[in-house]
């Protein structure tokens, strides 16, 4: 795996259900140095009660362990959160397995042995899921990463302050003019929002977005 992707995956927390002491460890080391934070669980109620608590990105489990198997969990968290992602490890590749897998809507299924390979190639198909919601399109081949706060067009990116990314943010969020109004609560609070504040941000702004993207509907406000 490259250093992009690895320092994407940074971004991102994981849960780990593995009931075998020795394999959670092991998997537990290499995902310690891949992700933002880990939560391991031993066993498939466990692995639920923390799914709730801690709502990880991506979900890895086993898929047999006591109390609640990996299906079962898959199951549960399907129930009422579609959007999940979950990877379950398993050493069956029978058809009753595969119609699960396809029912829960399983971003991958890994095979034992767990090699660095078959996982690598797991979290790489999770990177691009979670590039296609985080990615929004403000013109051709111009894109706005809601992860990463930052304007990306081919091989270029340009980096957002604050202002900026909520800017962006306030104006895909709706399909209309953003007032002036909205711009000083959304992104000044409950500071006084002067004009030449307001242009400057815009005008800086415009050097990281693609020509005539950002108009301005004058005496009200903005909308791209």
């Amino acid at each position: 795996m490259d250093e992009k992707l690895l320092k994407k995956l940074a971004n991102y927390r994981v849960l780990y259900a593995e009931d075998d002491d020795g394999v959670r460890e092991n998997v537990h080391e290499l995902l310690s140095l891949l992700f933002k934070e880990v939560t391991l669980a031993s066993d498939g109620e466990e692995a639920y009660e923390l799914f709730l608590q801690s709502k990880p990105d991506l979900v890895i489990t086993d898929i047999k362990m006591p109390r609640l198997s990996g299906i079962e969990l898959a199951k549960k968290i399907r129930s009422h959160d579609d959007e999940a992602q979950i990877i379950i490890i398993t050493a069956y590749t029978e058809v009753d397995f595969m119609l699960d897998a396809i029912e829960l809507s399983l971003l991958r299924y890994i095979v034992k042995p767990i090699t660095e390979s078959k996982l690598f190639e797991a979290l790489e198909k999770f990177l691009q899921f979670k590039e296609k919601t985080n990615l929004k399109e403000l013109a051709q081949d111009w894109y706005y990463d809601n992860l990463q706060k930052v304007v990306i067009h081919e091989s270029d990116i340009y980096e957002l302050t604050k202002k900026e990314s909520k800017f962006i943010e306030l104006l895909l969020s709706k399909d209309s003019i953003i007032t002036y109004e909205e711009i000083e609560q959304k992104l000044w609070d409950s500071e006084y929002m002067s004009l030449n504040a307001l242009r400057l941000m815009i005008k800086n702004l415009r050097k990281k977005l693609p020509e005539d993207t950002l108009k301005n509907i004058q005496g009200i406000g903005y909308k791209l």
